[in-house]
């Protein structure tokens, strides 16, 4: 891993949630060779663990930890095997989050088609136990380990937290309306946060990154031969500079705000990283 610049985290502890995700992965590997000591949370435990496995390859310092971040025990225990190995945590990725098929409509724009037919999903038959899910995991993913890391940092006087937000936020996706909605609660999350702990010497920002091709969305953009869906080509065509993003091109805005030298007075920011998509009106 080429890192577009090395701040120095010798001696930082580094915690990043759902760090066996796509771009998880990748920011915990960038914090380690930056020197920190990562805890990779995940709720597959063998997950994490392999991740661990690529950050020792490279030489850094990590261990894997089993979390349900919706589950406050769980989150506790997690915290303690942090503590117990690494001390308390300086720098909190909260990277757990995601839509789930349960919570998206067929349809972009309403249609009584689809409504009339039992083999579709129109907006009427989204399960509120499907939006409960992605606002759980979103929102309270976010809040439970906040709650518990910040601890540290609130009795060190010092830290930084990164929330995951989403082009959601600023513009709803059709067709993923409780994402949508569970993002921009992330985005409104972290300027609360930012404005709550800003005498104790913890900043609070957030990323949003566009539109980025993962295992998690791959149904949306791509169809079982490979070839892009129609969705595809309206991202592509939506975003000036042409084309999805690739996680590595995330690291430096990680890395930049999660650094005091370079950051130390930016707190309450959402930083989109979206080729150019938030700026473009279409015409």
């Amino acid at each position: 891993m080429n890192l577009p610049y090395k701040p120095e985290y010798s001696g930082k502890v580094a915690v990043v949630t759902g760090g066996a995700g796509v771009l998880c992965r990748e920011f915990a590997k960038a914090l380690a060779l930056c020197g920190a000591k990562v805890a990779v949370l995940n709720r597959t435990l063998s997950k994490a663990e392999a991740v661990v496995e690529d950050i020792k390859a490279l030489g850094g310092e990590a261990m894997a930890v089993q979390v349900n971040v919706v589950d406050k025990e769980s989150v506790r225990a997690a915290h303690e095997q942090v503590l117990a190995s690494y001390g308390k945590c300086d720098i909190l990725i909260n990277g757990a989050g995601g839509n789930d098929p349960a919570a998206t409509a067929d349809d972009e724009f309403f249609s009584m088609d689809t409504l009339m037919d039992e083999n579709k999903k129109s907006f009427f038959d989204l399960p509120e136990e499907g939006f409960t899910k992605v606002f759980s995991l979103n929102i309270m993913g976010t809040l439970i380990p906040t709650q518990e890391f910040a601890r540290d940092m609130v009795a060190n006087e010092h830290g930084c937290i990164l929330n995951i937000s989403s082009m959601n936020a600023f513009t709803p996706l059709t067709k993923i309306p409780a994402y949508s909605a569970a993002k921009s609660g992330v985005s409104n999350f972290t300027q609360w946060l930012a404005v709550h702990f800003a005498k104790t010497g913890i900043r609070v920002n957030a990323i949003a990154p566009g539109f980025f091709s993962t295992a998690q969305n791959a149904k949306l953009l791509w169809n079982d031969d490979g070839t892009p869906t129609a969705r595809t080509g309206k991202i592509i065509n939506a975003t000036p500079m042409g084309r999805f993003g690739v996680p590595e091109e995330l690291i430096g805005s990680v890395l930049f705000l999660t650094d005091d030298k370079c950051a130390g007075f930016i707190t309450g920011v959402v930083l989109p990283i979206d080729g150019g998509f938030s700026a473009y009106s279409g015409v």
